[in-house]
């Protein structure tokens, strides 16, 4: 639960990798977010014709509050989620592999509209085949009041999540499936008032 961005694509040309990596790497050092750095250089600064997982080429950062971003690569440069790559892996949910995703509610409006502005330059510069889903509808309109709405509405629904596990107890020999299943229903209750 929060507001999430979802995103993927591929790395347009295979010898801009090092200089996408320097420039997040600078960006988070000014803000002081974490960052990790993945394989620097892809093999003669071309892609592969076939799908490896043998390396990960790239760069994921963490802003502020918020989850990370992944920046990185197979070596046919299409985007993906490290973290996904031991689990899914010749499995039949292959395909999450390829799907990204960074919740960003915690981290506010302001970190929230920087990534934003962030990944709209990476994507003219550095990515093709890319595609964001905001949750925040930013990304899709550039209207700051719009973001601002959704954030108020996702605020809502987790305080009132937190407020109602609080003020919401569980029954007397009432399973714990059975008291979320009762405990959302209220909570959807709550927000259609």
């Amino acid at each position: 639960m929060g507001l999430t961005i979802h995103y993927n694509g591929r790395l347009r040309k295979a010898e801009d990798l090092p200089t996408l990596i320097e420039e997040i790497k600078d960006i988070s050092s000014i803000y002081g977010w974490k960052y990790h750095i993945y394989e620097t250089h892809f093999p003669n600064d071309t892609f592969d014709h076939h799908t490896s997982f043998e390396n990960v080429y790239g760069i994921t950062f963490t802003p502020t509050n918020s989850e990370s971003i992944s920046l990185a690569f197979l070596s046919n440069g299409v985007m993906v989620c490290p973290p996904s790559i031991q689990f899914f892996v010749g499995t039949e949910n292959e395909k999450y592999i390829y799907n990204l995703f960074c919740k960003t509610q915690l981290a506010g409006i302001v970190v929230h509209q920087l990534i934003i502005h962030l990944l709209r330059y990476l994507d003219k510069k550095y990515f093709e085949d890319f595609n964001l889903r905001d949750e925040s509808n930013y990304w899709e309109t550039n209207d700051e009041n719009v973001m601002k709405k959704q954030f108020e509405i996702y605020d809502t629904l987790l305080d009132n999540f937190v407020l109602s596990i609080e003020t919401f107890p569980k029954e007397k020999g009432e399973n714990m499936i059975a008291y979320f299943e009762r405990l959302m229903k209220h909570v959807d209750n709550l927000r259609k008032e």
